[in-house]
């Protein structure tokens, strides 16, 4: 069997050992013989690849990013780019395709699946909000990064008496704010599920005060104050309708200095929670999503996706996946809330 793969979406650690688990099982346990495409949809769409065996993989655990590429194109949004991808899978002679990714490129992969194709799906997505897997590979990582510069502005803060703000990525998903904010200390955590208040904000900040510290507030960068509207750094959109966030931070820290008179200052992590090497647990998690995924692909189980419940890896549908976001519920919120202020 010839199987190509793919990365899509934002590059994440653990992508690598993703690829290094499908190839080194697929080749020496099931013989199988692998492409690799090039810069996610794209690759497929222009029939552009790699080569990808046991000599490409070696080494690449460790490794942040995507050996393969990876990149933002929606073929759906190309006229003929469904049957251009078929045509070419077909010139190339592949036999199945394993898709790694998060919504935008495993929804992809499901109207290929409707179109026939043989497709195998393994959830990617920084922001952990891929429903129907309690945890996504990278997630580990982005979370003890904004940890550890959360912990590194307590002492700043502490120094200079001022409200320092770290804006983490978080589009729709408060995950990365809420494990961060509550591993780190943070005195307020705003996430995209629950508008925040700014007058309640307000009074964590002076409470915290009173009691002779320095606010930390950790903000999601898809986080919105009672009837306000999303921060974005401008109009335009990616090929898969979204625009370009950040910016909540900045304005947070605005409005609080000209509330309270007290400084404010902002950290904007963004890439940097999603580059470098991956934990032991991202690690641990994407080879064997890897393993599975291959798995998946010889017992012919297409149109599902691999996904971590409990302790276990098992197959869900690709819609599954893809239907609904996994959100931070209400109760987790609350939870972390006995700490602000």
């Amino acid at each position: 069997m010839r199987v190509g793969v793919l990365t899509g979406g934002g590059d994440c650690p653990g992508l690598n050992a993703v690829i290094r688990a499908v190839v080194r099982r697929g080749v020496t346990e099931y013989g199988y013989e692998f492409v690799g495409f090039r810069d996610g949809w794209k690759g497929p769409l222009e029939g552009s690849t790699m080569p990808l065996d046991i000599a490409a993989v070696r080494g690449i655990l460790p490794r942040g990013g995507t050996i393969l590429g990876s990149s933002r194109t929606n073929p759906i949004k190309v006229e003929g780019g469904i049957e251009r991808i078929e045509q070419n899978l077909q010139t190339l002679g592949i036999d199945a395709l394993v898709a790694i990714g998060g919504e935008d490129t495993l929804g992809v992969a499901t109207t290929l699946t409707e179109h026939g194709f043989h497709v195998v799906g393994v959830p990617k997505t920084i922001d952990n909000d891929l429903s129907a897997t309690d945890y996504t590979f990278g997630f580990d990582t982005a979370v003890g990064i904004a940890t550890e510069a959360i912990d590194r502005l307590h002492t700043t803060a502490e120094s200079h008496h001022r409200i320092l703000i770290c804006e983490v990525m978080g589009r729709h998903a408060g995950w990365i704010a809420l494990h961060s904010g509550m591993a780190g200390g943070a005195n307020a955590i705003l996430i995209p599920e629950v508008e925040f208040d700014l007058d309640e904000v307000i009074g964590w900040v002076e409470s915290r005060f009173k009691a002779s510290y320095a606010p930390i507030i950790v903000v999601s960068e898809g986080a919105l104050p009672k009837g306000g509207d999303l921060v974005t750094k401008d109009t335009t959109l990616d090929a898969f309708g979204h625009v370009k966030l950040s910016g909540i931070g900045d304005w947070l820290a605005q409005q609080i200095e000209s509330r309270t008179g007290h400084e404010a200052r902002t950290t904007v992590l963004g890439h940097i929670q999603r580059g470098g090497t991956p934990t032991a647990f991202d690690r641990v998690l994407a080879t064997r999503f890897g393993l599975n995924a291959i798995s998946a692909v010889k017992d012919e189980a297409w149109g599902t996706m691999v996904a971590l419940q409990g302790t276990d890896i098992v197959r869900v549908p690709l819609q599954a996946a893809t239907g609904v976001l996994k959100t931070v519920p209400l109760a987790r919120y609350e939870e972390a809330r006995s700490f602000f202020g």
